[in-house]
């Protein structure tokens, strides 16, 4: 995504046990306690193993609603629930309007999106979601903190700072940034940046949140536990832009690096985010040659990677499309056949901030067909739209 504008190896470790270790037992003390079924006889119970009580699971309201309007949706809507775009200017009527013309599965909020104060930014994004509050838009935001801020009012370290500090520091910045996203209702944050680099030169040397697989690990651990439960924690740019210097705002970065030197160097912090809790990973527009030529953002074989690998269960969403056109390359500049090729590649939801002029409608169009073609799986469409639709249903306010 565009720019803004403006040590021992033992305790690198025991902090990243600490972090993921209050993590899982985060996790494990939400889970609710099961609850015996009752018998509707009132004779004499058997102590035979076949007529005990069996623990019977809840229903999950959440996942119920999602497969019902998933039930009640055409292929257009299906297609356009996948997309995640961008509208200039902070008018709430003309936001909300983009949203419900088109309607979105998510919007993109960029330095022309930002109001003079939370207030005001509330407001709008509060108009994205009015139509149907049962089932909100997603509503991303790069607030790294540094180089990459987006709320003027963010008053914490960015990774310059943090990873010069203890991993206690990071999740402590990343908890309040959390609360400032949740207060303004922004309910994604593309603020984790995962890449790990020790090169000066690299034009994300000064975003990154270490510059060693465990120190990067730590930090990445500890931004994600200090997001969690308030805002919904990404992962970018995977599979990491550590390994070339070259900026994939302008180009497509390539390197040789082998699967297995990868997996030493760059996968480590991936995984602890992972592990963390981390509910969206952003594929970066990078080629790892020796994996498949293709960026890793149109790339079926790095998605496997995350899958199989990483144990990845959770959405995943390109960085900028429109970044792909900005490279100049010729087989990158119809934004629709790049939509179409990032989702059949095993992106959930596909992010472009398009060029003035654009039509997104023609974006739609480019999926539906690509539906109806077998280039898409229907059946594939359908998970990732399920997967979103209970991303969304959990952000609605309880009834």
């Amino acid at each position: 995504m565009r720019r803004a504008g403006r040590r021992t190896t033992a305790i690198v470790a025991a902090a990243v046990m600490a972090v993921l270790g209050a993590t899982l037992a985060g996790c494990a003390s939400a889970a609710p306690a099961a609850r015996p079924s009752t018998s509707g006889h009132t004779g004499t119970a058997s102590s035979s193993p076949s007529a005990r009580a069996t623990a019977t699971p809840a229903p999950d309201p959440v996942a119920a609603y999602a497969r019902q309007r998933l039930a009640n949706m055409t292929l257009r809507q299906k297609a356009a629930s996948l997309l995640m775009l961008h509208l200039p200017g902070t008018d709430p009527a003309a936001l909300r309007g983009f949203v419900d013309r088109y309607g979105l599965g998510g919007m993109i909020l960029m330095g022309d999106n930002i109001p003079a104060t939370p207030a005001a930014l509330a407001a709008e994004t509060a108009a994205m979601g009015a139509s149907d509050p049962g089932l909100p838009p997603l509503i991303g935001i790069d607030e790294e903190g540094g180089d990459v801020t987006r709320l003027p009012w963010d008053d914490q370290p960015g990774a310059d700072v943090l990873r010069g500090q203890a991993p206690t520091a990071t999740q402590a910045a990343f908890a309040r940034r959390a609360q400032l996203l949740k207060q303004a209702g922004v309910s994604v944050n593309f603020g984790t940046v995962a890449d790990v680099t020790a090169d000066p030169a690299s034009f994300i040397a000064d975003r990154v949140l270490g510059t060693d697989p465990a120190a990067s690990s730590a930090r990445v651990a500890a931004s994600v536990a200090g997001e969690r439960g308030t805002v919904l924690s990404t992962l970018k740019h995977f599979p990491g832009h550590g390994e070339s210097e070259a900026d994939s705002h302008h180009a497509i970065p390539s390197t040789g690096v082998s699967e297995a030197d990868w997996a030493a160097r760059d996968a480590p912090s991936f995984r602890a985010g992972v592990d963390a809790g981390a509910e969206l990973v952003m594929f970066g527009h990078l080629a790892y040659t020796q994996v498949d030529a293709a960026p890793a953002s149109l790339s079926a074989a790095w998605h496997r990677v995350l899958t199989d690998r990483l144990g990845f269960r959770g959405a995943s969403i390109t960085d900028d499309l429109r970044m792909l056109q900005d490279s100049g390359l010729p087989q990158y500049q119809d934004p629709g056949e790049n939509a179409v090729q990032a989702i059949a590649a095993g992106n959930t939801m596909v992010l472009d901030v398009l060029p003035a002029g654009s039509d997104p409608a023609a974006l739609v169009d480019a999926v539906v067909a690509a539906v109806q073609q077998g280039r898409i799986p229907a059946a594939q469409l359908d998970a990732d739209v399920l997967k979103l639709l209970r991303l969304r249903r959990s952000l609605a306010p309880k009834e």
